[in-house]
């Protein structure tokens, strides 16, 4: 089953609480985890992103797109990471995202569907 597993943080107030010894840390568990997903065959895809504050929000305004600063209205935190893994079962997938929660706090797990839902 494929899941996306989303990290949710804020690169520039990482840098500002943590000590660079940890970003250090976080940033060889992530290279070590993503090593490790390959090798196991269970890595489909992944990308680290740009700070949320480098991110632009689209919406319709008389049928024009207009671009706002920002992934959300006020949002400190947004989506800073993700995975596409390809795993034999959700506890797998749930154990993957405990071990990246540790540095990140929270991680959001969704399932892939094969196809979009029957109407």
């Amino acid at each position: 089953m494929k899941y996306m597993i989303a990290m949710f943080g804020s690169a520039s107030t990482m840098t500002e609480v943590q000590s660079p010894e940890w970003i250090r840390e976080m940033i060889s568990f992530m290279m070590d985890l993503d090593k490790t997903l390959t090798d196991n065959g269970e890595m489909v895809y992944n990308e680290g992103l740009s700070d949320g504050s480098l991110a632009k929000t689209i919406r319709l305004d008389n049928g024009q797109p207009v671009a706002t600063d920002g992934p959300f209205a006020e949002a400190k935190e947004s989506l800073i990471g993700f995975w596409i893994v390809d795993v034999a079962s959700e506890a797998r997938a749930i154990e993957i995202c405990g071990q990246i929660a540790a540095y990140s706090g929270v991680v959001e797990l969704r399932p892939i569907p094969a196809g979009p839902p029957e109407v």
